[in-house]
């Protein structure tokens, strides 16, 4: 992931809601592993795609926390390919300066995929050129109640005054925390819906739909949602300048 020519309305993070996997391996009569595999192809291209139109943050839905609810042998799959990505395309990410993270619920992975992720982690860790996240496990809805539970302990421990809490106290307890809210998401497949997603992080943020499923996105996709942000006025709850 290396950076580019500054991007429209300068984009700092983009996020992505990976779909279509299944539906892509079932067009052509494949098991929906087949469309995983074919994911993390594109996976490799939108983190190409992003350094080069200038998105210094890139965070990619991969895992869910509903995902459990699918059959054992994909969720299975999906870790293996989490492993994987990890140990073929690490060390080239370390070389090109990108920061990995991993965010959404560490209790209930294997050993070995924490392994894997506190190896990713670690090894990125002083890197800032670029910075990728990974939401894996993750579910907003999750998050917050994570955030919530620790600020509370925090709070009860004399950590922290209770009138000290305001929105960027408890944004430091997010997943998220030392980030960008994201500018812009995406969502491929053609479904329009976040499916509980950076709730508290993309209040704001500009949402684009794509009618790709995930296996097919490619860099000219990432410069379309772009073109589509650059095209609409951000008012934050106020009025236009005009």
């Amino acid at each position: 992931m290396s950076s580019g020519e500054e991007n429209d309305r300068s984009v700092k993070h983009v996020a992505i809601i990976m779909d279509g996997n299944g539906r892509w391996a079932s067009h052509r009569n494949q098991p929906r592993a087949f469309g995983h595999r074919k994911g993390v192809d594109a996976v490799r291209t939108a983190v190409r795609a992003a350094g080069n139109l200038g998105v210094k943050y890139l965070t990619l839905f991969g895992f869910s926390t509903e995902n459990w609810r699918r059959p054992s042998d994909e969720v299975d799959a999906l870790f293996d390919l989490m492993k994987r990505f990890v140990d073929a395309d690490l060390e080239k990410l370390h070389r090109e300066g990108v920061n990995v993270r991993i965010a959404g619920r560490r209790q209930g992975l294997s050993d070995d995929l924490l392994a894997i992720i506190e190896r990713a982690e670690q090894r990125t860790a002083e890197n800032d050129k670029c910075f990728l996240t990974i939401a894996f496990n993750y579910g907003g809805r999750d998050e917050l109640v994570r955030a919530a539970r620790q600020l509370a302990q925090d709070v009860a421990v004399g950590k922290i005054d209770p009138d000290a809490v305001d929105e960027a106290a408890f944004s430091a307890y997010l997943d998220t925390k030392g980030m960008p809210d994201p500018d812009l998401v995406i969502r491929t497949s053609g479904e329009h819906r976040t499916s509980n997603f950076l709730i508290w992080q993309a209040a704001y943020a500009e949402l684009v739909f794509l009618d790709v499923l995930w296996p097919d996105f490619s860099a000219e996709h990432l410069q379309q949602a772009l073109n589509e942000y650059a095209s609409r006025q951000r008012r934050f709850g106020g009025v236009d300048a005009a």
